[in-house]
């Protein structure tokens, strides 16, 4: 299943790096970011905590960029 999320991220550099490291969080599929749209599309695998996955995904984006927000 594919989620959507708002991000404020400041660089495009940063939106990369965010991307890669989301998509290391297990129970993620895939991860990318859209930095010019400011989005973030989550693809959990089956039969995973969506919640618990994205605190995970959150903890990993805010390692690369402390600044940055998602809207979970």
């Amino acid at each position: 299943m594919k989620q959507e999320y708002d991000i404020e991220v400041d660089c495009a550099n940063c939106a990369e790096k965010m991307q890669a490291a989301a998509g290391k969080v297990s129970g993620v599929k895939e991860a990318v970011i859209n930095f010019i749209l400011q989005r973030m599309v989550v693809e959990f695998e089956e039969g995973v905590d969506r919640k618990g996955v994205m605190k995970e995904v959150v903890r990993a984006c805010k390692r690369v960029e402390p600044d940055c927000e998602i809207g979970v």
